[in-house]
């Protein structure tokens, strides 16, 4: 109350986020650069805001994205109805969903607003293989889950910059999935009206 109310001149100037800020959401992926989302939907019945569409798909021996039996076929957030209360994140069986400290999401297009899961995905680090593609680190979903006890660290790695600059993840550990801000320009949003663009319509007209 008795603070110095503290001005920058944004966007020129930006105040770094707390470390466990909620921004905007990242689908992370495995060392391999297998997908960690099995397509299970709760964060979809978790989310408050009925802001996320989630349609799971089988994994084939030639068409693998994830290292279980289904993966996210298709996955949407929808942040014109996304209040970022992280509720999603708790719901997550694989921690597929993270949240990064990105908040620069504004645009004057409301289906832009419209994220697909392109657009969500981590980027692929050095040692990781886009999917389709077999196991790598092991022959069974469970091999996936004990990677810790094999020897992969646990715990979260320190802040990706000095400064812990606004917009840039905290966490850059590839085995948990989080990586460094700065992913590629997000690809246009499809010109079909997909079943999360519902959530786009005006308030109060839900049925």
């Amino acid at each position: 109350m008795f603070e110095k109310v503290d001005t920058v001149q944004y966007p020129e100037e930006k105040n770094p986020t707390a470390p466990r800020y909620h921004g905007r959401h990242q689908l992370n992926r495995w060392p391999d650069g297998l997908e960690k989302c099995i397509g299970c939907e709760l964060c979809a019945w978790a989310c408050p805001a009925d802001a996320i569409y989630v349609e799971g798909g089988d994994n084939t021996p030639e068409e693998r994205y994830s290292p279980g039996e289904r993966y996210g076929a298709v996955y949407q957030i929808n942040y014109l109805r996304c209040i970022l209360c992280g509720l999603c994140v708790e719901a997550c069986p694989t921690r597929a969903l993270t949240m990064t400290n990105e908040y620069e999401i504004a645009d004057d297009n409301r289906e832009t607003l419209i994220w697909t899961k392109e657009q969500l995905l981590a980027p692929l680090l050095p040692g990781m293989e886009p999917p389709p593609h077999e196991m790598r680190l092991g022959q069974t979903e469970r091999d996936y889950y004990n990677l810790r006890s094999a020897g992969v660290p646990a715990g979260p790695p320190p802040a990706s910059g000095p400064e812990g600059e606004a917009g840039e993840p905290v966490w850059t550990l590839a085995a948990e999935g989080f990586s460094e801000a700065g992913s590629p320009e997000a690809p246009p949003p499809q010109a079909a009206r997909t079943p999360a663009a519902r959530a786009g319509d005006e308030p109060g007209d839900e049925q």
